[in-house]
């Protein structure tokens, strides 16, 4: 073995497995190395993506390996321009083995007639970051000039602890991350989700990861989320009724909450409960962090177009779709374009009301076309069901209304147990309405929509909730409003009720 030359690929210092491999004894001899590889990595690292620091991190350590007597280090160089070939060419000149963990370049090389040291998947012992997670932390938040910090308890009953009395450096925190990331490259259970300048996206086994870094970021930092607790659905002791309705009707489903409410947790439990009962279910996620059977397939948003997930979707027809974090128009629009073909589809949004929810397909979608493409909406608070809607069309003269001919369309939001009416979305004039009807019961409806028409004209929605009317006019408008300051504190004593008004950039 001493006598033998070996030629690592990108796959191999990308992963940082060569150094495993050769501290653990498996290689000794001469190392040579394509220069090519080289200006890849420099190039990466220009750009500020973490694979191309990782990677000359790691000839710096084979460096050091070579001091130490472990292996000679040579560097070679020519004109081929692809690096796989350049490195097949240099293998085939020196009569050496080709060292890659890429299953692709192996059976290549090997139809080639070329030596091949494959390494696979390779197990690193416990991780720096790990030794700050004990079993009641839920996450991690590391910043460089800051002391580590520590979220424990779990959704909804939780704590900031500092874990050590001592700053975080950022050579320490590099350290960190680069680890991170050579067990994300060398791991079968983990991947890179995101690399740009200045951020890193990592799923590593149970573990989600964010790596933010000058210029992006005043310094380094890393969080890391790991879920505490992996529930069943019937862990959440649902009421009969509920589960009825996600077996046999709800097929447009939104789970809401606030951040750290517990949603992707009860996604999660809904969509091993649809695979559990013969159902064929698929998720897009960005990340890809839930921890699913291998029935469920997981697709990620960060690869690939949103176009070309609804072919992949549309083509295999899976029952349920599981959407987590939905947050852009496209998101949205991905989603209603799948229900309106017919698949089940459970979104997943960020809200901190449960009508704020409907409200987040109000200017995305035809109002008469709510009911048909959102069901049900689920509202999570501190990790368990708070409250459940479910939605209906009809026409009627809304609630505060008086006469016969203002009858319209009207999407009732009733309370799912109790059957009580809530809320009534409808339009009026150019204005969507979003009327509680509980809190505006005889002061009339009407009396707040004309009033505020009369004021703001422009409006393009109005909605009332706890005690505060919304008033959602055009940017370019702003002027008018500062103009109506008067008017509209006026309103306010007369209608006993807060207006704020709220800008789009249309």
């Amino acid at each position: 073995m001493e006598s033998e030359v070996y030629v690592p690929d990108m796959s191999t210092i990308l992963r940082g497995t060569l150094t495993k491999f050769i501290k653990a004894g498996y290689i000794r001899g001469r190392i040579a190395l394509h220069t090519a590889i080289i200006r890849e990595l420099e190039k990466e690292a220009k750009k500020g993506l973490a694979s191309g620091i990782t990677g000359l991190e790691e000839i710096a350590n084979l460096k050091d390996l070579e001091k130490e007597g472990l292996i000679v280090l040579e560097l070679y160089d020519d004109k081929e321009r692809d690096v796989n070939e350049a490195l097949r060419h240099l293998v085939r000149k020196l009569n050496g083995i080709l060292v890659t963990s890429d299953r692709v370049q192996s059976l290549v090389a090997t139809a080639m007639g070329i030596r091949v040291f494959y390494i696979g998947d390779f197990k690193p012992l416990k991780l720096k970051f790990e030794e700050f997670f004990d079993e009641d932390t839920m996450s991690i938040h590391l910043k460089e000039g800051d002391l580590p910090r520590a979220k424990k308890g779990r959704p909804g009953d939780w704590e900031m602890v500092t874990i050590r009395e001592t700053p975080l450096t950022a050579s320490e925190l590099e350290e960190i991350a680069f680890e991170i990331i050579e067990a994300a490259r060398s791991r079968k259970d983990s991947y890179i989700e995101v690399d740009k300048e200045g951020t890193t996206v990592v799923q590593l086994g149970r573990y989600r990861i964010v790596i933010t870094r000058p210029p992006l970021s005043d310094g380094w930092e890393i969080t890391a989320v790991r879920p505490v607790a992996k529930l069943k659905l019937s862990d959440y002791d649902l009421p009969e009724k509920l589960i009825k309705r996600l077996e046999e009707r709800a097929e447009g489903i939104l789970i809401a909450g606030s951040p750290g409410a517990g949603k992707t947790t009860f996604a999660q439990a809904l969509a091993e409960y649809y695979a559990e009962k013969g159902k064929i279910v698929k998720t897009i996620e960005s990340p890809r962090d839930m921890i699913l059977p291998s029935t469920i397939t997981q697709y990620s948003k960060e690869h690939t177009s949103l176009q070309e997930l609804y072919a992949i979707l549309l083509l295999s027809r899976p029952d349920y779709t599981i959407f987590d974090e939905m947050r852009t128009d496209e998101d949205f629009k991905l989603y209603s374009d799948l229900r309106m073909a017919g698949i089940g589809m459970v979104g997943v949004v960020h809200a901190t009301t449960p009508i704020d929810a409907v409200q987040r397909l109000i200017g995305r979608v035809e109002l008469g076309m709510i009911p048909s493409i959102v069901d049900t909406v689920i509202f999570i608070d501190s990790g368990e069901v708070a409250k459940v809607y479910e939605l209906q069309m009809t026409v009627k003269l809304p609630t505060g209304l008086k006469e016969a001919d203002l009858s319209r369309p009207v999407v009732e939001v009733r309370n799912f147990l109790t059957g009580e009416l809530e809320y009534e979305i409808y339009t009026w004039g150019e204005q969507t309405m979003v009327i509680p009807v509980k809190r505006i019961g005889t002061k009339g409806a009407e009396k707040i929509q004309n009033l505020i028409y009369k004021v703001l004209p422009e409006a393009t929605s109005i909605e009332v909730k706890d005690g505060t009317v919304v008033v959602t006019i055009p940017k370019w408008m702003s002027k008018n409003v500062l103009k109506k300051a008067k008017k509209l504190k006026k309103l306010e004593s007369k209608l006993n009720m807060k207006i704020k008004v709220k800008y789009t950039e249309e």
